[in-house]
């Protein structure tokens, strides 16, 4: 028997768009390669565009069938644009029906190569966003109502005066804006997010972050950013893979006693319970599923069954590492 969870719409902070509580995010499927654990084995040993493209349109399929009407995607992910757009296109799926977020600051290099040196590289400038909206927005992509500016505070972007402006005439043309975290001090870039005032008032809306229970840190600046009336997008639910069947390493695997207890208990798998954990984060708008095969979607969608208590959310707790080794220990994962 197949199940379906439950995918009522919710809105988006206050940006005027609606969401399911799980989206699904194409960075693993618009490109050949990806840092996430065993993505070797994810694709398949037919790595053209074409095969790619027809696994990403299967994993689309399944997650449509499954109720989900979100989806992230970003310059920086290969061809994951075009292949929404067609998908969208033979499916015939009508404008509005699923939600599309999009993101600028990073350009795909990696040639459509596994191996090659460099797949994507930084480009914070006003140059790089103007560029990279008009390319989001070209015929034959999707729609991307919210372009997301890749914030860290050591690339001086929120300090810069002609890319917030941008961001605010973007905004007063209708268009959502959010800022996208990562690295160990997420939360200090949303704070000095939330901050900014640019023309009108502040350009943000939503925030797409990085929390799961190896690196919760910066939940509490989401709570805030909620709490403000920010859209809340959660990404990297799964660590990367490290908190599935695939990791490895003893030192993590330590630290997933309670995960795994849980996960026996409930009779599901790890990766459920540590979306389920996300998922019931009150401030939570919308987690994204990076699952590159249906397999691990079909699996990532059972983590809408559970339900975790306060005392079990707590022991749970104990999974965290410091933020600070959690990002040197993902800066090494390879690309496969």
């Amino acid at each position: 028997m197949c199940f379906t969870p439950p995918m009522d719409r919710r809105p988006l902070g206050g940006t005027g768009l609606s969401v399911t509580p799980l989206g699904l995010g194409l960075a693993a499927l618009g490109r050949p390669a990806y840092i996430n654990l065993g993505h070797d084995s994810d694709l398949g040993s037919d790595r053209s565009v074409e095969a790619v493209e027809r696994h990403a349109h299967e994993v689309l399929d399944a997650a449509f069938a499954v109720g989900i009407r979100y989806v992230d995607v970003a310059r920086s992910y290969g061809r994951a644009e075009a292949f929404l757009a067609s998908w969208l296109d033979r499916r015939s799926i009508a404008p509005g029906e699923v939600t599309v977020g999009s993101k600028w600051g990073y350009r795909y290099v990696g040639g459509w190569r596994v191996d090659a040196p460099v797949h994507e590289v930084k480009d914070h400038s006003v140059e790089a966003l103007r560029r990279q909206f008009r390319e989001s927005r070209a015929p034959g992509r999707p729609p991307g109502p919210v372009p997301d500016p890749l914030g860290d505070l050591d690339t001086g972007v929120l300090d810069d005066r002609d890319v917030l402006e941008e961001l605010a005439s973007l905004r007063e043309g209708g268009i959502a804006i959010g800022l996208t975290t990562s690295g160990p001090n997420q939360a200090a870039t949303l704070r000095r997010a939330m901050e900014v005032e640019v023309g009108s008032g502040n350009p943000f809306a939503c925030v797409q972050a990085t929390w799961n229970l190896l690196e919760p840190s910066v939940g509490p600046a989401l709570a805030e950013a909620h709490d403000a009336g920010w859209g809340v997008i959660v990404k990297e639910g799964l660590a990367n893979g490290r908190l599935t069947a695939r990791e490895r390493d003893p030192e993590i695997l330590s630290r997933r006693r309670a995960l795994e207890r849980l996960a026996r208990e409930r009779e599901v798998g790890i990766d459920a319970i540590a979306l389920a954990a996300v998922l019931v984060q009150p401030w939570s708008d919308v987690m994204l599923s990076g699952a590159a095969s249906v397999e691990q979607l079909r699996e990532n969608v059972r983590a809408a069954e559970v339900r975790i208590g306060l005392e079990e959310l707590a022991a749970l707790g104990e999974t965290a590492m410091d933020p600070v080794d959690y990002w040197t220990r993902r800066s090494t994962l390879a690309w496969t």
